[in-house]
């Protein structure tokens, strides 16, 4: 089994949704994000992949670690995901761009139970969110 890194965002707004994408040929919602770049670390990859992605420029005082999570990817079959989740400590106004084709705010308790979201969202972060509500 192959694996991949990624370093995620996880955005919430003030009455607890959680921002997820779809990017552009997939069926899974999953935390906006990405693979680093060679020598990237995984801040650095978060705040690039957040401005690439949804328009948003974050600095690292922006973020702080929510958890580091290995489970299946979601669309690579065959792979392993390990991802390094930060949690956003402001309010944002994302906007679709690059190779993002939807997005949408959700309840972590709803959506544990939605198949649309990825792996990682269902069986670690919305857990999480969850348990310290």
């Amino acid at each position: 089994m192959g694996l991949i890194t990624v370093s995620a965002v996880l955005f919430e707004r003030v009455d607890g949704r959680v921002l997820t994408v779809r990017k552009r040929g997939t069926a899974a919602y999953m935390l906006p994000g990405g693979k680093p770049e060679p020598g990237e670390s995984a801040v650095e990859c978060a705040l690039r992949e957040v401005d690439e992605e949804l328009g948003i420029a974050l600095t690292s005082a922006d973020i702080v670690p929510f958890g580091e999570y290995r489970t299946r990817a979601a669309n690579e079959a065959g792979f392993a995901l390990d991802a390094t989740v930060f949690r956003c400590l402001r309010e944002v106004e994302p906007r679709l761009q690059a190779e993002l084709d939807d997005l949408r705010w959700v309840d972590p308790a709803r959506a544990i139970d939605d198949e649309a979201e990825a792996p990682l969202n269902r069986e670690h972060v919305f857990p999480a969110l969850v348990a310290t509500r």
